[in-house]
This record gives C-alpha cells, sequence and structure tokens, in this order.
C-alpha cells in the first residue's frame, strides 16, 4: 500500500493513472511509467449510469476497457428476446475480447461504472511489445473460465438457499475498495434488481426473494431499503454456498 501511495505522486506516471486504484491491480499494473504515458495518449475515463448498454452483442470491437469502478453484466440474447446472464464483471476486470472482430456478449452496466477506455489497436499493439502485459490478460481469461466453470456448479447442482448465498457471496467479495468493510465481514449494494439475480441463479423472482428472507431470519444478512446487504459473517455466509 505504501508503493500505491507514492505512485500517486510519482510524476513519472500520467495524471489520468495516478488516482487509480484498479490500476494496480489490474492490466496495467505491470506497465512501467513510459508505457503508461504510451497507453494514457489515447485512453479516456467514461462513466455511465445503470443500464447503459457498453457493447452490443454481435458488434464491431473498436474499443476495450479496464472496469475502475461498479458492476457490469453480461449476457446473451436468443432471437426471440429471451435475455440469460452469464457473467459479472467488477474492477479491475479487463472488458472486451482481445483480438476479437465482434463482441459475443451484451455488456450493461448493472450499477454506475466507471471505465477507462482505450483504442483496440493500441492496446493490441501494446500486447504484441509486451509479454509481461500478454501474460497477464492471459491470467484473467483464465480466471473468467474458471469462475465460469464453478458458477456452472452452482447452475447445475445448488440448491436455492446455496445459489442465492453463492451470488451474495460473490458480491461481497468483489465489493468496491471505497464500500464499508466490517472485520471478517461486508456492505454492500445490490447491483442487480430481483429479476435480475433470478435470471443470473436459474430461479423464480419469489424462490429468490423467499431465500433472502431465510437468509435474514438466519441471521446471516440483513437488508436495508431493500438494496443495502450487511454480511456480519463472512465465513458463516460461505459455509451455506455449498
Amino acid at each position: 500500500m505504501a508503493s500505491d501511495r507514492r505512485d500517486i505522486h510519482n510524476s513519472d506516471v500520467p495524471v489520468l493513472c495516478r488516482s487509480c486504484e484498479a490500476r494496480h491491480r489490474g492490466m496495467c499494473g505491470v506497465l512501467d511509467p513510459e508505457q503508461l504515458v504510451e497507453l494514457a495518449r489515447t485512453t479516456h475515463k467514461a462513466r455511465h449510469q445503470p443500464g447503459t448498454e457498453l457493447i452490443g452483442d454481435s458488434t464491431e470491437i473498436h474499443s476495450y476497457a479496464n472496469v475502475m469502478r461498479g458492476v457490469v453484466k453480461l449476457s446473451k440474447v436468443l432471437e426471440d428476446g429471451r435475455q440469460q446472464l452469464v457473467g459479472l464483471q467488477f474492477a479491475p476486470d479487463f472488458l472486451g475480447r482481445l483480438f476479437g472482430q465482434e463482441s459475443s456478449v451484451t455488456a450493461e452496466a448493472a450499477s454506475s461504472v466507471d471505465l477507462c477506455v482505450v483504442p483496440k489497436s493500441t492496446l493490441e499493439q501494446l500486447v504484441e511489445k509486451n509479454p509481461a502485459l500478454e501474460h497477464k490478460l492471459m491470467q484473467q481469461t483464465l480466471r473468467e473460465l474458471d469462475e465460469a466453470r464453478t458458477w456452472m456448479v452452482t447452475l447445475g447442482r445448488k440448491t436455492a438457499l446455496e445459489k442465492v448465498a453463492s451470488f451474495l457471496h460473490l458480491i461481497a467479495t468483489h465489493t468496491d475498495p471505497e464500500a464499508d468493510v466490517v472485520v471478517g465481514g461486508a456492505r454492500f449494494e445490490l447491483p442487480l434488481s430481483r429479476l435480475d439475480i433470478a435470471d443470473f441463479l436459474g430461479l423464480t423472482i419469489e424462490t429468490v426473494s423467499r431465500q433472502m428472507t431465510k437468509l435474514r431470519q438466519m441471521g446471516v444478512i440483513q437488508v436495508t431499503n431493500n438494496r443495502t446487504v450487511d454480511v456480519p459473517d463472512l465465513d458463516r455466509l460461505q459455509t451455506l454456498c455449498g
């Protein structure tokens, strides 16, 4: 952490990057100041409100982005309009399909989202010159693959209570650095509506509501204003994930 604080005042680091908490944990953490300067020449920050479409399914890719803050939901839409949520992304995840020609999913801001956007050609050229950056992005891709396989188990084998507990644990352990954190627990705003949670978990809205109520009655979570969730003991919540 001390090195991070010193970095904020490092004159060699672009102004755009100095206060970016996601940089140290994301792809830019492997770049030296000179490479950051090269990247920063063409990047820009963008803030999007909940519900904003960030990437359309099957649309041509012109840029990539780092998630700096907030939650992005990924979905697939069938020809008849039915939608399935297939993943969530948090800071400092990489948004986009590297070296792809078109997007394979729809990406939408589930909460207020801050992105650091970089042109496709700029990043791909930098990746070709920087093995460490290529390795970092490969690691993230493999991590997302592992998470997708784990989520397949959640959807296919877990009970309704275990599914809801797994979702809450996912959000709690990917909380923004600025969010309130208590010792051994977490506090966060639900980034998805009950309908989206039900879609993500393959449950009905009524089932999600019943399981949330059950977790409240057990003292595993506390919910205020229907959106703010307190988890006093993350270990206890994890135990209920199955």
